[in-house]
């Protein structure tokens, strides 16, 4: 597997990771500003995980991607 390939599954780790915590310190917040911290996390993560996917996809297109 190409290197650049490897980063982009890192990264769908990566956000795996990133919501998780978002759903975790939700779950356990009290009060508001922990609700804005873990609702920026969230969408952040799927933004990312957007990215990652489009990228992903560029590179099966390109035939680099190998699972």
């Amino acid at each position: 597997m190409r290197r650049c390939d490897e980063s982009i599954k890192k990264t769908f780790e990566l956000v795996e990771k990133m919501l998780g915590l978002a759903d975790e310190g939700d779950a356990v917040r009290e009060d508001s500003g922990c609700g804005v911290l873990y609702g920026v996390l969230r969408d952040s993560a799927f933004k990312i995980k957007r990215l990652a996917k489009a990228e992903r996809d560029a590179h099966i297109r390109k035939g680099w991607w190998k699972d």
